[in-house]
């Protein structure tokens, strides 16, 4: 009686939604579970940089329904948290590897957001309790919700709004986002065409047992399509990601291993357009291990 009554738009309304709920959200269901196994069970490519410091490298053909080549370096940081800094210039851009060649790193990734026409970051940095920028106060950067601090005994990724910066007791601070996990569960994102778009990313998380991660996901190529942030907090989150926070990505995107190759670079940046390790874009500072 109920079907009678009803108009025919409402019946092929119905129709339609009964489809979606049968058809649509147990194969989306099944797609992420596969993908969750291809991260968690991946056969990555591993080398130990040190004791306590691991990289991993994988390709992957199909995931997210894209390609993806993903490079991430775990650090035991019971072992190294106190070899964890950030180097960064106030008011010019160098090249991801000569900041880390400079400071004798043996694994470093870019970091923040940066003026490209005058250098710096435009968001607040701290290094060894010196500020090297104070940020935009007249004009912030929205994606910049999350903080990355190195005090003497730990290493912490907090929400921006947590924590006063300049009154912060941290040693080294340096604020970027989004924000993409928070004391394990996923911090919601906006719609946007940087959060939801697939692009390079650069990122850093915190693991439960206490490992920090260096991100880079390599993209703008037909042999790497890069990710969104969603997929990014999902990877994170798979690998056991407590806390995740992203990065400068794009034609910034760089991973340092000293010595890994010529440049020591390791991931496919993609400022030159080509799918090589020569095509690093200038920055305003780094994360890295001593």
């Amino acid at each position: 009686m109920l079907i009678k009554n009803m108009s025919g738009m409402k019946i092929q309304h119905l129709l339609k939604l009964s489809f979606f709920l049968l058809f649509y959200i147990p194969s989306l269901v099944l797609s992420q579970t596969q993908d969750s196994l291809k991260i968690v069970q991946a056969n990555w490519n591993k080398k130990q940089i040190k004791n306590g410091v691991i990289w991993n490298q994988g390709h992957f053909e199909n995931l997210f329904n894209s390609v993806q080549e993903i490079n991430w370096v775990e650090i035991d940081l019971k072992k190294h948290k106190n070899r964890i800094h950030i180097a960064a210039e106030p008011s010019s851009l160098k090249i991801t590897s000569d900041f880390a060649q400079e400071n004798q790193a043996s694994v470093a990734i870019n970091a923040s957001f940066f003026d490209m026409k005058n250098g710096g970051s435009v968001d607040y940095v701290k290094v060894n309790n010196k500020t090297i920028n104070s940020g935009k106060k007249e004009n912030q950067n929205v994606r910049a919700n999350a903080v990355f601090t190195i005090e003497k005994k730990s290493v912490g990724i907090k929400q921006a709004s947590k924590i006063a910066v300049e009154e912060s007791k941290a040693g080294s601070i340096l604020v970027a986002g989004p924000l993409l996990i928070e004391e394990n569960e996923y911090v919601s994102l906006n719609k946007n065409a940087f959060n939801d778009n697939r692009h390079p990313r650069t990122a850093v998380a915190i693991t439960g047992e206490n490992k920090l991660i260096f991100m880079v996901v390599d993209g703008r190529s037909n042999q790497a399509n890069g990710m969104n942030l969603q997929e990014l907090s999902k990877v994170f989150k798979w690998l056991g990601a407590r806390d995740a926070m992203n990065l400068d990505g794009g034609g910034s995107s760089t991973l340092y291993i000293k010595n890994a190759t010529t440049s020591g670079v390791v991931n496919y940046p993609s400022d030159n357009k080509k799918f090589d390790h020569d095509g690093q874009r200038s920055v305003a500072n780094i994360i890295y291990l001593k």
